[in-house]
């Protein structure tokens, strides 16, 4: 081979040597940013209830007809957690078996109850094809203008109390369980003061 040839083939390791530095450091950068960005909380809407105040009292039916009150104060103290939900979001069915989970797990200190409005027919097909009959079901307008909700899925947590303590466009379960953590860090926040 000439020295041409050595030369050019020295000139492309050296440009390979180059590019595995550069990948390495944005592999490196990749990691730096992944553990500087935490796990996104729920989206809080802006014209939306206000953290800490008393909740909208509206009084309502279930969907089976017995009628619910949403967001007064409980005499056993649990927690409430709204989800409103539709039956034509795909990312409100991706979040059932969360709620599920939620709901077995804290079965003694949290009420979940779904809220939509709509047809009627077309809520009694979705809750027997998701096979929803465990949690209370309302259909209510008011309930959701009373509540700021614009968009779905959207989730409220109200506690025992009937103060709002958290809420917010939630499109996962890492923001499902934000709400949970707002209201840890809230109570941990007014025992501290």
């Amino acid at each position: 081979m000439t020295t041409t040839a050595w030369t050019i083939i020295a000139l492309l390791w050296v440009v390979v040597l180059a590019l595995v530095f550069v990948v390495l450091a944005l592999a490196r950068q990749i990691g730096v940013l992944h553990e500087r960005l935490r796990p996104v909380g729920a989206l809080q809407l802006a014209q939306g209830l206000k953290i800490g105040e008393p909740a909208p009292v509206i009084e309502t039916a279930r969907i089976t007809g017995e009628t619910l009150t949403v967001g007064a104060p409980q005499l056993e103290r649990r927690d409430t957690l709204v989800m409103f939900v539709s039956p034509s979001c795909p990312v409100c069915k991706s979040l059932l078996p969360a709620l599920r989970a939620i709901r077995r797990s804290e079965s003694a200190n949290l009420e979940v109850i779904l809220a939509s409005d709509g047809s009627r027919p077309e809520h009694l097909d979705f809750i027997a094809a998701e096979a929803l009959e465990e949690f209370p079901y309302v259909l209510s307008e008011p309930l959701g203008v009373a509540y700021g909700v614009g968009r779905l899925p959207y989730a409220v947590l109200i506690d025992g109390s009937g103060i709002v303590r958290s809420t917010g466009l939630v499109n996962s379960r890492e923001q499902l369980d934000s709400l949970f953590d707002a209201k840890e860090l809230s109570s941990a926040a007014r025992r501290v003061a």
